[in-house]
C-alpha cells in the first residue's frame, strides 16, 4: 500500500523527534495534519482532527499514551506504537497493535504504518 496522501497524527513529546519522523513521513508521501505531545492534547486531537493512521509514543513525559490508544480504537482508526520499550511494554489488550522499535529507519517506518491501514483490525481489536 502506498503511503502517499495518508493523513497522520503524530503523539511525540521529542522535539527533535517530531522534526526527524516529520520529515521522514512527508518524504513517504505522507501529511502529518497534528502533533501532540502531552495525552490531553492527543485525546483533543484525536475527537477533533481528521487522519488516517496515529503514530504514538507509548510514553509522553511519564505518562502512558494507553487513554489515546483507546481513544483512536473507539473510532477505528489504526495506530503504531513507536516505543524504545518493545511489545512487551504494552498492556495486553494491546499487544496485537504494530509496534515500532525506537530508534527507525523509514523503510521500517512505512512498514508499520502500512501494516496498520491494512490490517486495521488488528489495531483495534478487543
Amino acid at each position: 500500500m502506498a503511503l502517499n496522501g495518508t493523513r497522520i497524527l503524530l503523539v511525540e513529546d521529542e522535539g527533535v523527534i517530531v522534526m526527524l519522523v516529520a520529515r521522514m513521513l512527508e518524504s513517504a508521501g505522507c501529511t502529518v495534519v497534528g502533533v501532540a505531545s502531552r495525552v490531553n492534547d492527543a485525546l483533543e486531537k484525536v475527537a477533533n482532527l481528521v487522519f488516517d493512521v496515529a503514530l504514538l509514543d507509548i510514553n509522553l513525559a511519564g505518562n502512558v499514551t494507553y487513554p489515546v490508544a483507546d481513544a483512536l480504537r473507539a473510532r477505528g482508526i489504526p495506530f503504531v506504537f513507536a516505543t524504545g520499550y518493545g511489545s512487551a511494554a504494552l498492556k495486553a489488550e494491546l499487544r496485537g497493535a504494530p509496534v515500532l522499535s525506537k530508534p527507525y529507519v523509514l523503510a521500517q517506518l512505512t512498514a508499520a504504518l502500512t501494516q496498520a491501514l491494512e490490517k486495521p483490525d488488528v489495531a483495534v481489536a478487543v
